[in-house]
């Protein structure tokens, strides 16, 4: 859960134009052309079979407080699972102690009422129905580094493979996902990156994930559960490492994707990756090949399929992509107006679901962290301001943008139009699509529109300049849930 700052300044995107319909253009993004063919293609083509819905809110859902009200509007949001991540150094004994203490780092019972939070978490979780993916983390204890200078650096396989036992003793058959460590190519989590300009975080990163998996099947109570690696940072920078060299160091490859005879195949049962995009949109393209941004995910297939044929990994690995958001104003400086916010996330939607490899999308955050008072108007907003909420409270347009995605792509005087009804749970249903004229506020319906069995659905209208789309789901309890308006994109 880095901020993505490095890389090229906000809003200097470089090739094709996005332009609003009826507007001026809205950034500078880059699209790959083989994308922008297929963006809008019948929703049942070439899609992800099934894609779930993670959402994560670590502030609302780890506090007593907040808990039960977060899971309850995160249920009616229409997401089906949460994801948390677990700190090592937050449940340890003595984590800030250069010595270790003595216990036995397998049994939950020696952890105390540190597990207090998730226990609660997991539970009120799955008594609404949603599921749980747990991803454990560094930072982590002192004492179980190699130096003991830190909580970051050259954490110690055979420490981790202990609290992975504990973890799974404790947890097992309550998480329907494992995935381990957060952005394991982001120096704030895992250290060192490297070493005199050469890439170390993957060697150390391949040696925990075997460490942790091999701790989750000694508890024997991983039940099948799935194992993801990466959880990888979107950018290199001059402390991340790129996601894709990261990906090969941890499995071995060069650079031309041959695998090293010392190691074996990497049992991991998918790949977790965040592809945060700048505020040049998800069209944007980074420009180092190794970066791995939302509009280019194929890359991570692609490198995936590469390295299962190297024989690193089992073919045809999943993706997750368990963390992404787009940031909005207020935070001028990476954010966007809560509007764009709102159409970007959509997009960024449909991008995931032409994907079929992805099976799962994200969102982070339900409310805006909290500004830093008294700061300057650089460092106000540090943190994310991707949620659904501002941080003062009052819903973003993206708060029913995430119920009702929308996007709609003008071509000529006709637009497609692709959506979701994310509460509609699993069952068909219908939209009513409605339009209001250039520069008007009022909207009429244009037509109704029936879902497939997950809720997604698409058409085609007639287009002119200037026109905003919104579409309207009555519940089953008889109840209206109106999408935010939305417009037409050229690309």
């Amino acid at each position: 859960m880095s901020r993505v700052t490095s890389g090229d300044a906000p809003g200097t995107g470089r090739g094709l134009v996005l332009r609003a319909s009826g507007h001026r253009p809205v950034a500078a993004w880059i699209a790959a052309l083989a994308l922008a063919g297929s963006l809008l293609a019948p929703a049942g083509a070439a899609a992800s079979a099934s894609q779930v819905t993670l959402f994560e809110a670590p502030a609302e859902l780890l506090g007593d407080a907040s808990r039960a009200a977060a899971l309850d509007q995160i249920r009616q949001l229409g997401a089906g699972a949460i994801r948390v991540v677990m700190y090592w150094h937050d449940v340890a004994p003595a984590a800030d102690a250069a010595t270790r203490p003595s216990f036995d780092a397998t049994d939950p019972a020696a952890y105390g009422d540190a597990w207090g939070p998730f226990d609660r978490l997991v539970a009120e979780a799955a008594a609404r129905g949603l599921r749980v993916m747990l991803t454990v983390s560094g930072p982590v204890p002192r004492w179980a580094t190699a130096a003991r200078r830190d909580t970051v650096t050259r954490p110690r396989p055979a420490e981790f493979r202990s609290f992975m036992t504990a973890v799974g003793r404790r947890y097992g058959g309550s998480v329907a996902w494992w995935s381990i460590w957060n952005e394991p190519n982001h120096p704030r989590y895992l250290a060192p990156q490297s070493s005199h300009g050469r890439p170390v975080s993957p060697r150390l990163y391949r040696a925990l994930f075997l460490a942790g998996r091999a701790g989750l099947e000694a508890s024997g109570r991983l039940a099948g559960a799935p194992v993801l690696m990466g959880e990888t940072a979107p950018r290199a920078s001059p402390q991340d490492i790129a996601p894709l060299t990261f990906l090969r160091g941890a499995l071995c490859l060069s650079p031309s994707y041959r695998r090293s005879r010392r190691c074996g195949r990497l049992p991991a049962d998918g790949y977790a990756h965040h592809p945060y995009t700048t505020r040049a949109g998800p069209f944007f393209v980074p420009p180092r090949r190794d970066d791995v941004t939302i509009g280019v995910v194929a890359r991570l297939v692609r490198a995936l399929d590469r390295a299962a044929r190297a024989g690193a990994v089992r073919a045809r690995l999943p993706v997750y992509l368990t963390e992404f958001g787009v940031q909005s104003y207020p935070d001028r400086l990476i954010g966007v107006s809560p509007a764009r916010q709102s159409d970007y996330r959509s997009i960024a939607e449909l991008m995931a679901y032409r994907v079929p490899r992805v099976v799962a999308f994200s969102q982070y955050l339900l409310r805006d962290d909290a500004p830093r008072l008294g700061a300057s108007a650089l460092l106000r907003y540090g943190g994310f301001e991707s949620g659904l909420v501002f941080a003062a409270g009052g819903r973003k347009p993206a708060y029913d943008g995430f119920r009702l995605p929308l996007v709609v792509r003008a071509r000529g005087r006709r637009a497609s139009l692709w959506g979701l009804v994310r509460p509609a749970g699993g069952a068909g249903t219908t939209v009513a699509v409605l339009v209001a004229a250039p520069r008007s506020s009022s909207f009429r319906r244009l037509r109704v529109a029936r879902t497939d069995a997950r809720g997604y659905w698409s058409a085609r209208a007639a287009l002119r300049p200037g026109q905003r789309f919104r579409v309207s789901w009555t519940a089953p309890d008889g109840s209206t849930v109106l999408g935010p308006p939305t417009s037409a994109y050229r690309f």
